[in-house]
């Protein structure tokens, strides 16, 4: 078990996406985006393995929820800066955790 100061170091934020590219490059189907976190965070990249369920016109403007505090990380010829979080569906697939559209851009997970 950790502690909860521990989930207090992990900075999960809610993000709206605001561009989506195909990412050709990846060993699996890819998708590049770009997701505001707010005034406080800003825009940052994420590469996510998602392409299989969403395509890139239903993702634009949508609402997910990232963890900002990571570092970087190299994936191909690009880097990922948040991750972006999903859970598997019954075949394994990435499903995007999503929230209401009522929540506010940059708010913080607790």
């Amino acid at each position: 078990m950790i502690e909860y100061s521990d989930f207090e170091k992990v900075d999960i934020r809610l993000g709206k996406i605001v561009e989506v590219k195909d990412f050709p490059e990846a060993r699996n189907p890819s998708l590049k985006l770009k997701i505001d976190f707010g005034e406080e965070i800003g825009i940052k990249k994420s590469v996510v393995g998602i392409k299989d369920l969403y395509n890139k016109k239903d993702l634009e403007n949508t609402f997910v929820l990232g963890v900002v505090n990571l570092p970087p990380k190299q994936i191909g010829p690009t880097v990922s800066e948040c991750l972006t979080i999903g859970v598997p569906d019954e075949e394994g697939k990435v499903v995007l955790v999503r929230p209401d559209k009522s929540a506010k851009i940059g708010g913080k997970l607790f």
